[in-house]
């Protein structure tokens, strides 16, 4: 059973930084893209990072040069590292998990089967 959990949100003011966690259990997964999504209230769902099975990593425009992601294949871990939070990344941040084929991009979210609950994270101003 594949089980996807997330950690780390929280309320930082503008410029904080905050770090999220994301254990992807029952599958290998150096086999699998991983990747970061965020929801905002109104809003669509939408990609910030994802990283492939061969470690290539993809951000937003929204967050390049800000955010970091990193996963540890011995853990079953994918961490976000994020700086120089601003208001608008106030969200929702979700992990989700797919088997892609080696060679392929970071799909879309609806390409991804499996995803946590999801973290708040809050940016004041």
């Amino acid at each position: 059973q594949v089980q996807v959990v997330e950690y780390g949100g929280g309320t930082v003011q503008a410029g904080g930084s905050l770090r999220l966690s994301c254990i992807v259990s029952g599958v290998t997964f150096e086999n699998y893209h991983i990747a970061w999504f965020r929801q905002a209230p109104g809003k669509e769902r939408e990609g910030v990072s994802c990283i492939d099975n061969d470690g290539y990593t993809y951000y937003a425009d929204s967050v390049k040069g800000r955010f970091t992601i990193s996963k540890d294949n011995a853990k079953n871990t994918l961490d976000l590292q994020m700086n120089t939070l601003k208001p608008d990344d106030t969200a929702m941040y979700y992990c989700a998990a797919e088997s892609i084929p080696r060679g392929q991009a970071c799909p879309e979210p609806s390409e991804f089967a499996y995803w946590g609950q999801g973290t708040q994270v809050t940016v004041s101003s």
